[in-house]
């Protein structure tokens, strides 16, 4: 990205677009029982609370009544079936994960297979967008987080504590170009999941050859442990790479949550909160809610003088629906250089 003269004033920048991520798969109810919603009724409220509160886009998980994350399709499709009918104008968000919960004590944290994956794109009402991870790595979510950060949870505990530090995210070519192509075909945005400048790199040799025609959506995941590092620098980096028509969202973990978010705003990028990301107040004497977070970016937000998106300019920012005929109309559109005449783009496979 550019920053030119002026890219800090709030005119020349877009409208803030808040994801709101309040589902928390990794936690149980008893953890934040405030805030974590177990019926199909209260997590469809958690929506519409999330909207009203000025996010625009929701990251979703779902829960069994049990209050264990659900790895059912069928739910996945209730859930996002209520959140349509009670806020049409929410960008629907399905973590592509579906849930990597343990689902009992002691069992492993893990992601669900490749052919479970790619039954996303097959969810009815579709979403919006899943969330696609790009290149096998660690992702050991606990590596930056202090023992107060957990202190009296579940992840506090030896077996769960044990199976988030070893956990990895599987993406290898074979998933998620075949993963893009039907999440494409399906009409759903793909919304990838940068974890550095190689997975990235990755998507721009996708999109140069043609596997992904569409806008690039992202989030930088700078949570460590396998991810970025929630730094200035880490940041400064992965934003010279990427081109100017990128639209990306920060995140982070816990107490990074909040000063992350806070470059983002300024920067004119856009920012995810809520209680998956983390459990507190920046001075952690209590717990925060996903909707005070929402809150709470929405006001400092506008100390910037930067407006939030409603429903319908988060669509327009995020273009969703949109995909595009070639390969370089989707490298224009997106504002990357055109493929060089003559040259092999990537590696290419042999047709079957």
């Amino acid at each position: 990205m550019n920053f030119l003269d002026g890219s800090l004033f709030p005119e020349n920048q877009d409208k803030l677009v808040i994801t709101a991520a309040p589902y928390g798969p990794e936690w149980v109810p008893s953890d934040f029982p405030e805030d974590i919603p177990v019926s199909m009724a209260d997590q469809v409220q958690k929506a519409v609370d999330c909207y009203n509160a000025g996010a625009t886009v929701l990251h979703l998980h779902v829960r069994e009544m049990d209050g264990k994350g659900s790895k059912r399709l069928s739910k996945f499709n209730e859930l996002i079936a209520g959140v349509r009918k009670a806020v049409p104008e929410m960008v629907i968000q399905v973590g592509g994960s579906i849930s990597f919960a343990p689902e009992s004590e002691g069992s492993a944290a893990k992601w669900l297979s490749d052919d479970t994956r790619h039954m996303l794109a097959e969810l009815d009402p579709k979403p919006d967008q899943v969330t696609v991870t790009v290149n096998t790595s660690q992702m050991n979510v606990l590596e930056q987080m202090e023992a107060a950060d957990i202190a009296g949870t579940s992840l506090a505990q030896p077996e769960n504590y044990r199976a988030y530090t070893e956990m990895i995210v599987p993406s290898t070519p074979s998933f998620f170009e075949e993963h893009v192509r039907r999440l494409s075909k399906a009409g759903i945005q793909s919304a990838f999941q940068f974890y550095n400048i190689n997975s990235f790199e990755t998507v721009e040799r996708l999109i140069r050859r043609g596997v992904y025609r569409g806008p690039l959506i992202c989030n930088w995941v700078a949570i460590g442990g396998g991810m970025d590092q929630p730094n200035v620098y880490s940041l400064s980096n992965f934003l010279r790479a990427i081109p100017d028509g990128t639209m990306l969202t920060v995140e982070s973990s816990m107490r990074n949550v909040l000063p992350i978010n806070m470059m983002g705003i300024a920067m004119g990028l856009h920012v995810r909160c809520g209680i998956e990301d983390n459990l507190w107040n920046q001075s952690r004497t209590e717990k925060m809610s996903t909707v005070k977070q929402i809150e709470q970016l929405v006001r400092i937000s506008r100390e910037f003088g930067r407006e939030v998106a409603n429903g319908k300019e988060a669509r327009e920012i995020l273009k969703i629906g949109v995909f595009y005929d070639t390969v370089e109309e989707t490298l224009a559109a997106n504002g990357f250089a055109p493929n060089a005449k003559g040259r092999q783009q990537g590696w290419l496979k042999k047709a079957a």
